[in-house]
């Protein structure tokens, strides 16, 4: 195309006047535009201008390409950014540091002491950032290389996706993917109708439906596609999926774009042969990606506690420091002659600068000391963490869901051991607690109730009343299908014909066949129908009406069919068809839906559905008794847990209907503030309506719901339910899930009062604020004052709804909300938006500064998960919106019982375990050469060869501490949640307190003092066979054994089960150890002349082997009897419960599962189960450690660890204290 003519196009396009056109019932005026010199407009801040099938004029504005790319790093960022990463961490950044300034000559070790546990530790890592980042690159390659036809010269042309363009018209294929965001034009299927799948989007798998423009219908052929020239003015990028503000100049016409015509990149085509449509958005610009942000990056508690630990060693290092400086600067002085100190001597050593000796040599310390932080703990915990989520939580058999093959998902390692301190759980209801597979249950029509059915709500609350229920006859061929459970003849088979209120019931049924968004798929015959709707509910209801003799069997853009049923079911039928003229779709805010259709016979009408409160608010005046009645009926429906919606309808004339569909396309054309204006059309026309009715749908429990809550709540956790159902659903569904009960106390602070009641009816929005805040603190401060007094008493809950929360959230009234609320054993929010499911995360997380879990399945619950120190998703029916924001991702909220109590429990044991280990045997290695300081005159004299201290962190200690991290297990999986006490240890974080950091640092000096002073004394008078007294470096290496020895023991004592995999790693350490040093003392060279030959000579001394027995036992006798005094006089809750079952066996097997695409369900569990490894305890504890307790494999295979002779005296005098405290409170929960 020529300069000119585009400019000519270009110019006839927008300075034209505007042209009304009726477009699905949709007239738009254009507005006079100015056009600047230049090809192009430039683009507005706030939309842009794409010319469909324009190549040369898209390329003046450079929009971005096609081609995405989700690496972290590229050839020439990855050494720079994988290194500024590392060192981000305190540690990593520390050793930089000392490494060096053990590059200076005040240092007394060689570079290499600090290089090589550094190095070592960054090349595990960058390996590890650098594989998975290479998974990425392949999977960004791949995925921009699929083809796509494009148009080209009149022909479709395939291209890779990554050269797709701005602007370009495309044809999509059923079943394939989107390549960028398109605007659909024309469809193979009438009426531009094509179907999507947006399970790559938010998981759902139900079908969408979208609709191109009327006037774009045509541009299917090559041919005539690239006769289309349209100009396209839309919003900006943005990460909003469900909108989008947009016009098309067409032929001198300019129609509004909604999302209804946006086919989004990463849905697939279904059921419609091809589409073609002009590319919007692209690469990283389009919806899914802009949306692909990392879910917020979470710290867990115990590693933030773990910083201080860090710091604490910092402080100690300084102090060490500190001390061996300032005893330098008084030790130095020549009297000590044959220290050579003469006047020529290095600055170091000048005893005429004492400040400035004991300046470097606070250095020299700072070098020499610097093995007390540990270097390989975070590498360490790493490891451990993510092999405890992929290998233990993501295939644990128990957390597997068979019917819709669904294992657990640790989404993230970082928070394994949070999952064993959490305090408080705030859940969503609808598919959380309970199934969201909805039924159609009873109805209210004109004032009548029907349905006869009983909820398993009624029969709790019958079962807590001590009453018996009879259950009603069910009458005959009553029907019973997916999302329908009604039973009332009076309405069945055209019996409503025969009712008081035959024309109510016809509307009714009308509004549920014709006021929804379903798509229908398949046959058009009742029994064979499906239906694809966004929500079950809404095709629940869609059901109810096929079923009452209304069915509603095909949708395009501007009709809906629906097969009416006057008489009975063998007589005559009749197919309807409805115009559809406007939807007014449902969100969170208008919390209503409404149509405006027209009969076949010109009548217009309006009908609604929506909560009962914004129904009412709309009604026309002189329906006080329907109004009261049915008000009634759905406090009785919330009292037996159903889920309710209003029904109401609304008559329109044509004058009154077109002056507000002009005001509504003039809305829906608007590029600013489409959303917000459309809302205020709709209260226009959405108002004097008459009401029809009420349903009641049944939305069941999950399986196992009520144990699992009782569970928890005996674990000492508080759970909350935050839900936008009414209050009387949600108290009766916290009823049957166990978490009230009749012996709690109760404060209800509700905006259903008759003094907030009069204040609505009259209006005045101020006075209502006014009013409701005043009674949301008066009825805080009364209810905070009666929780006061009921402190020893019973129980207490708490039930808000979302309108007196909204005010409790105010900043001056809040802290008295959480103060109530953390007295309360459980709350219940109502009504409350998914901001302020938020906002009551974030006021425990941050006001009461305890650890909270979030869990919910759907995209409004998003926030919430995002919000607590954990989220977790549950993959249900509402999509994985709330899966791909959450960090845990399971399939039934019972398995919460296995996720916190089994294994977030074990984590969390685990990590304080190895850190306190890290911690213990770190300070004691560096202990022995802050001794040996005070025998070199604080010199700074090195106490180990540098290759010694290089490796005792990465290899003659790094594996053990790992197998613990793994396979420790203090009480099997079946006891920890048959006592769910245990767990408390966690919440009060009883395992990483500083007092026992302050018992493993007293055990590490005595051993350390033990280490040094037991072997040099030891060795005074020692001689190896040649007669020469013990050097420096024989003591060294002596001691440096004694040290590898016993902190590998120490931590098989600290081990509450012991499999094989703890022998191999621990003697693996100390036999890696003898192998090094026995090449290493054999070679010579300038930098081991030090040890060259030392552990030859040693061995060949009685010396060393009654050393290396004696050291490790007079070490490692001060933690023996701390333990078993401990142990014996002060048990944690575990070792009670260990004393309790050590004669018994655990025969449960903590399942492995493996997801194969060729196996099923059943097959896979049996082939995991199978597979189970096969090794075998021959040890389940040292010193005071019950025997009791299996190793990990064992306790898999059930395999029973026989006892150990030295446990039966302790055992006996167990057995004759039956009275004690801890004992008895145990046995008490059992």
């Amino acid at each position: 195309m020529s300069a000119g003519s585009s400019w000519d196009r270009l110019r006839s396009s927008r300075s034209s006047s505007s042209i009304s056109s009726r477009h699905n019932n949709n007239n738009e005026r254009l507005p006079s535009r100015t056009v600047t010199l230049g090809r192009v407009q430039p683009q507005a801040p706030g939309h842009r201008t794409i010319f469909c099938n324009d190549r040369e004029a898209n390329a003046l504005v450079k929009f971005k390409g096609n081609s995405i790319s989700t690496t972290k790093y590229n050839v020439l960022t990855f050494l720079p950014k994988g290194l500024f990463e590392q060192f981000r961490r305190v540690a990593n950044l520390y050793f930089l540091m000392i490494s060096i300034l053990s590059t200076t000559p005040i240092s007394p070790v060689h570079p290499v002491t600090n290089v090589v546990p550094l190095s070592l530790v960054l090349f595990v890592s960058l390996v590890k950032e650098l594989f998975e980042d290479w998974k990425r690159f392949q999977n960004d390659m791949t995925i921009n290389n699929n083809v796509i036809d494009v148009l080209q010269d009149q022909k479709w042309v395939s291209i890779p996706w990554k050269k797709l363009q701005v602007g370009d018209i495309v044809k999509v294929k059923q079943d394939a993917f989107f390549p960028a965001d398109i605007l659909f034009l024309a469809s193979t299927n009438q009426d531009g109708v094509c179907y999507i799948e947006t399970a790559n989007l938010d998981g759902e798998t139900n079908l969408k439906i979208r609709k191109a423009l009327e006037k774009t219908w045509d541009y299917l052929t090559p041919e005539k596609a690239s006769e289309f020239k349209g100009e396209v003015q839309c919003e900006q990028p943005n990460n909003s999926l469900y909108t989008f503000t947009g016009n098309l100049v067409v032929q001198k016409q300019t129609l509004p774009l909604s999302p209804n015509q946006l086919l989004l990149r990463g849905c697939s085509l279904r059921n419609t042969e091809y589409i073609v449509g002009s590319v919007i958005f692209t690469g990283h610009e389009t919806k899914v990606m802009m949306n692909a942000m990392n879910v917020p990056s979470k710290r867990s508690t115990l590693e933030r506690k773990l910083d201080k630990l860090i710091l604490a060693l910092f402080a100690t290092l300084f102090t060490m420091c500190l001390i061996g400086a300032i005893c330098s600067g008084f030790f130095i002085d020549r009297k000590y002659f044959y220290l050579g100190l003469g006047e020529s001597v290095e600055n170091q050593f000048n005893p005429d600068n004492r400040i400035l000796v004991a300046t470097l040599t606070m250095f020299t310390l700072i070098t020499l000391y610097s093995t007390i932080i540990p270097i390989s703990l975070y590498v360490s915990i790493e490891m451990i963490k993510f092999i405890q989520s992929t290998q233990f939580i993501n295939k644990d058999l128990h957390m597997y869901h068979k019917e819709t093959n669904t294992p657990a998902l640790a989404r993230t390692s970082n928070l394994n051991e949070e999952l064993g301190q959490v305090e408080y759980i705030f859940s969503d209801k609808t598919g959380t607690l309970t199934r969201n597979l909805m039924e159609f249950f009873k109805c209210s029509i004109g004032g009548e109730v029907y349905g006869t059915g009983i909820t398993e709500i009624e029969r709790g609350i019958a079962e807590r009343n001590g009453l018996s229920i009879q259950e009603p006859s069910k009458s005959a061929n009553v029907i019973h299908e997916k999302g329908f459970n009604f039973d009332d003849p009076r309405l069945m088979r055209g019996a409503w014909r025969n009712e008081p209120n035959p024309d109510a019931c016809k509307e009714y049924f009308r509004c549920l066949a014709i006021c929804h968004t379903v798509l229908p798929e398949g046959e058009d015959s009742p029994e064979k129908i499906r239906y694809q709707a966004a929500s079950p509910d809404e095709a629940a209801l869609v059901t109810a009406a096929k079923n009452f003799g209304f069915f509603f069997f095909r949708r395009t853009p501007t009709m809906i069919y629906v097969r009416e049923s006057h008489v009975e079911k063998m007589g005559k039928t009749e197919d309807v068809a409805y115009e559809i003229l406007n939807v007014l779709e449902f969100n969170s805010t208008r919390k209503r839906q409404s149509v405006v259709c027209r009969y076949p016979d010109g009548r217009l009408v309006l009908y609604c559905k929506g909560a009962d409160n914004v129904i009412f608010e709309r009604l026309a005046d002189g329906q006080n008794d329907l109004k009261t009645i049915t008000r009634g009926h759905l406090e009785n429906f919330g009292s037996a847990g159903l889920r309710t919606l209003c029904l109401a309808y609304r008559d329109l004339s044509p004058t009154m209907y077109e002056s507000w569909n002009e005001k509504f396309i003039n809305a829906k054309s608007s590029l600013r503030d489409r959303e917000k204006k459309l809302d205020e059309v709709a209260e226009v026309i959405e108002k004097d309506l008459i009401l029809i009715g009420a349903t009641a749908i049944e939305d069941k429990l999950q399986e196992g719901v009520p144990t699992c809550i009782e569970t928890l709540a005996r674990a000492g956790i508080k759970i909350w339910v935050l839900t936008g159902d009414k209050m009387e659903t949600a108290i009766n569904i916290a009823y049957a899930c166990n978490l009230i009960n009749n012996d709690m106390k109760q404060f209800i602070i509700s905006s259903e009062t008759d003094l907030i009641r009069e204040a609505e009816e009259k209006g005045d929005q101020v006075e209502i604020a006014r009013l409701l805040k005043e009674e949301v603190k008066k009825e805080l401060n009364k209810c905070y004052e009666e929780a006061l007094d009921a402190v020893n008493g019973p129980k207490l809950a708490l039930v808000i709804d979302g309108k007196c929360l909204m005010y409790a959230l105010d900043p001056s009234l809040r802290v008295k909300l959480l103060n109530l609320s953390l007295m309360c054993h459980a709350v219940v929010c109502c009504r409350v938006s998914p901001l302020q499911k938020a906002q009551v995360t974030s006021l425990v997380k941050k006001g009461a500064r305890k650890i909270t879990l979030s869990i919910g399945d759907g995209a409004n619950d998003v926030s919430m998960i995002q919000a607590a120190h954990v989220g977790i998703g549950i993959s249900g029916l509402e999509g994985m919106q709330a899966v791909m924001a959450s960090d845990f991702a399971i399939a039934q909220f019972r398995f919460l019982t296995d996720l916190l109590l089994v294994h977030g429990r074990w984590s969390y044991l685990r990590v304080c375990k190895v850190v306190t280990y890290f911690f213990y045997k770190n300070l004691t290695f560096t202990l022995t050469q802050f001794w040996f300081t005070f025998q070199t005159g604080f010199s700074g004299q090195r106490f180990y060869d540098d290759w010694f201290q290089s490796l005792y962190n990465v290899i003659f200690t790094a594996l053990p501490v790992i197998m613990v991290g793994l396979f420790d297990k203090d009480v099997s999986a079946s006891l920890s949640k048959r006592y769910p006490q245990l767990y408390k240890e966690g919440i009060k974080n009883n395992f990483f307190k500083w007092k026992l950091v302050a018992v493993w640092a007293f055990f590490s000096v005595y051993q350390s003092l033990v280490f040094f002073y037991f072997v040099t004394t030891s060795s005074r008078n020692g001689h190896n066979y040649s007669g020469k007294i013990f050097g420096l470096w024989d003591v060294s290496t002596m001691a440096f054994t004694c040290v590898v020895v016993t902190v590998n023991l120490r931590l098989l004592m600290a081990c509450n089960s012991i499999t094989r995999w703890h022998y191999i790693s621990v003697g693996g350490s100390i036999l890696l150890w003898f192998l090094f040093i026995f090449v290493y003392s054999g070679i010579q060279t300038p930098k081991t002349d030090n040890v060259y030959y030392v552990i030859y000579v040693l061995m060949s001394t009685f010396y060393f082997y009654l050393t290396l027995l004696m050291i490790p036992v007079i070490a490692l006798l001060g933690d023996f009897v701390y333990q078993g005094l401990q142990r014996w006089f002060f048990p944690y809750d575990y070792q009670i419960v260990q004393e309790i079952h050590k004669e018994e066996h655990d025969d449960r097997r903590t399942g492995l599962l493996e997801i194969g695409n060729q196996l099923t369900p059943d097959e896979a569990r049996s082939y995991a189960v199978a597979q189970l490894p096969r090794e075998l305890s021959k040890h389940t504890g040292f010193a005071f450690d019950s025997p009791g307790y299996e190793s990990f494999f064992a306790s898999q295979l059930g395999i029973y660890a026989p006892q150990k002779a030295w446990d039966v005296a302790r055992r006996a005098s167990v057995r004759s204290k039956p009275k004690g405290g801890k004992k008895s409170k145990t046995e008490d929960s059992k």
